[in-house]
């Protein structure tokens, strides 16, 4: 098993676990990604990825890389899973402790929420080894640290330190290693104190293209005004602050 799940009922998370080849994202763990998106598609809840033994993902599996054909590349195999987490209904958060490069890389840029250990090595080497970033780094990145840093990160495939990821606005918060798992859960528990469907719909507005905007968030607002989950939450706030 490439990929550990633990379900609670508000929140999953998925560890990484091929501690041999450093986490490396191999075809197994591309189907368990695909097989736990659907969980959270029919389930939604708040995801949690993070690695084994002190490393989150040193990148896809190369030895499987090196055998990919040209028709492996058109049906985007790690880019499509990337995409199916990026779309999942409630937040991911991702919790990277050292390595997280290529693939892995690619992983984190995916979720919503990234936070790290003062290990952190992120970064897109593949122009190095013959190929590009194709799994989401050429179009996520840019929109995460900007155009002119995503460049450089791309183009020169060197990787950031903690320091210079969180500078960029890359990962939100530094932990310990042994406490970043804790920080994750603390992230997972403001979401849960909040409103599932109001969540639900700040993450659709926050991953829709700017043509689309402000109407789509007119169109949520109104389907959440007439929920009774706001009622209740307004009441209950204004019968605290008359008391």
């Amino acid at each position: 098993m490439t990929l550990h799940i633990e379900e609670r009922d508000d929140r999953v998370v998925a560890t990484l676990d091929r501690p041999e080849k450093r986490n490396a994202i191999d075809q197994e763990t591309i189907d368990a990604l695909h097989e736990l998106c659907a969980a959270l598609e029919a389930s939604p809840r708040t995801l949690i990825v993070t690695g084994s033994d002190g490393i989150f993902a040193a990148g896809a599996d190369i030895a499987q890389l090196r055998d990919r054909t040209a028709d492996d590349a058109r049906r985007g195999i790690n880019a499509m899973a990337f995409i199916r987490v990026r779309e999942l209904p409630m937040p991911v958060i991702a919790a990277i402790d050292g390595y997280a490069l290529g693939g892995g890389a690619e992983l984190a840029y995916a979720a919503d929420i990234r936070i790290a250990t003062p290990s952190l090595r992120i970064g897109n080497p593949e122009t190095g080894l013959g190929i590009i970033a194709a799994a989401g780094a050429t179009w996520r990145l840019p929109e995460i640290v900007g155009d002119a840093r995503a460049s450089e990160l791309l183009l020169t495939g060197r990787a950031l330190d903690a320091e210079e990821a969180l500078r960029w606005g890359l990962v939100s918060s530094l932990h310990p290693s042994d406490e970043l798992l804790s920080a994750a859960h603390a992230i997972a528990d403001r979401i849960t104190a909040n409103d599932p469907l109001a969540t639900q719909h700040t993450k659709r507005a926050l991953r829709a293209p700017r043509a689309q905007h402000p109407a789509i968030e007119f169109e949520l607002q109104a389907e959440l005004f007439a929920s009774p989950e706001k009622h209740r939450r307004m009441t209950a706030f204004l019968e605290r602050k008359n008391r």
